[in-house]
């Protein structure tokens, strides 16, 4: 199939069945679509649309982010998981507040020197804002287009992406950019998905390299497996008179990176003891909770969650801007603003709402 007719059917398929009510699509400009991109690496369509309509009302300008406090940023990602991407992009707003004047830049090499932004990702801001031609090679389009050609390898490999990018390139057409991007990413998404897909609708079908040799089950290659090593903890729950719980902030790098988490220890050692030699905390009426397992990309974490009540709370060292006594109960008139508005750690969220659920 040549350049022009690939791109001809993928929009003929769009015109009738893409998507074109998404909230990103709608007072479409670059500031939104690099928030949307940012929020759909890694995480589902119907899942981000919450989040992004919540986070343009908070956040309806570069400038709004840049000059908001990052808690409130990883607030308003809580649970959609992978925090770098909402600490790059506080990050890329600043840069975009004091390198451009508050407005987000609209060349390909001011986009791509913004933290957390990738040669597709630049691409695709700039096609979907601003009709400007430039290939996208996001995990839909890989999947796309390693069984059209059937491309064979693990799309992580540098030939196979270097492959993959020769055929994007080939087949992203002159005109209606913004449309062609949009409707090669919806058909990963919704017809060539990673299982089940719907070969019997898809417009590139007779064209289609694997369904016509009958590889589509089995490309793209997948990654070869590693099994994930297993790492364990107790995170405590360490809980006062007026029911608050003690959280810690997480350093700026690493897993859940500046979010707020609860105190973590080793399994082998003591409670009581580590509390009194990391808090001056004095604990007692221990109770363990069955354990939570969470999984990253790289490894599982083993959770041991321990309830335990805090005798005097008010010896407890309480570093400035590192722990916070936090109520997990929304309703109370007492709760601050600020505690409303931190950035929980999914895991955390899961056992402050179940600890919550316990109460009278």
């Amino acid at each position: 199939m040549t350049k022009p007719v690939f791109a001809t059917k993928l929009l003929d398929w769009y015109d009738q069945h893409g998507r074109k009510d998404l909230p990103w699509q709608q007072d479409r400009n670059a500031y939104r679509v690099w928030v949307s991109e940012i929020m759909l690496q890694q995480t589902q369509v119907k899942t981000v649309i919450p989040y992004f309509e919540k986070f343009m009302q908070s956040f309806p300008s570069a400038l709004d982010l840049a000059n908001a406090h990052e808690d409130e940023v990883l607030h308003h990602w809580s649970g959609l998981g992978y925090y770098a991407r909402a600490r790059n992009m506080h990050k890329s707003a600043q840069q975009v507040r004091d390198l451009h004047a508050g407005v987000f830049p609209l060349t390909f090499e001011d986009v791509l020197a913004l933290p957390g932004i990738g040669r597709s990702t630049a691409g695709a801001i700039l096609a979907q804002a601003e009709g400007q031609r430039y290939a996208i090679l996001d995990g839909n389009v890989k999947r796309v287009l390693s069984r059209f050609h059937a491309v064979h390898g693990w799309t992580g490999q540098t030939k196979v992406q270097e492959q993959l990018w020769g055929f994007a390139e080939q087949h992203t057409p002159h005109q209606q950019l913004a449309d062609y991007t949009q409707a090669i990413m919806d058909l990963g998404a919704t017809l060539c998905t990673r299982s089940k897909p719907k070969c019997e609708a898809c417009p590139m079908r007779q064209e289609c390299e694997a369904y016509a040799t009958d590889q589509v089950a089995m490309l793209p290659t997948r990654k070869p497996k590693k099994a994930l090593p297993v790492k364990s903890v107790r995170m405590l729950l360490l809980r006062n008179a007026e029911q608050q719980i003690l959280l810690e902030k997480r350093p700026p790098t690493g897993i859940w990176g500046g979010l707020w988490s609860l105190p973590e220890m080793p399994l082998e050692d003591a409670v009581e003891e580590w509390c009194e030699n990391h808090y001056q905390l004095s604990v007692s009426g221990l109770r363990e909770q069955p354990v939570m397992r969470h999984t990253f990309s790289h490894y599982h974490l083993d959770i041991t969650p321990c309830i335990a009540e805090v005798n005097n709370p008010e010896q407890s060292v309480m570093e400035a801007e590192r722990r916070v006594w936090y109520k997990a109960c929304q309703n109370d008139r007492n709760i601050s603003t600020q505690a409303l508005n931190l950035g929980l750690a999914t895991p955390v969220s899961h056992l402050l709402n179940r600890l919550n659920e316990e109460l009278p």
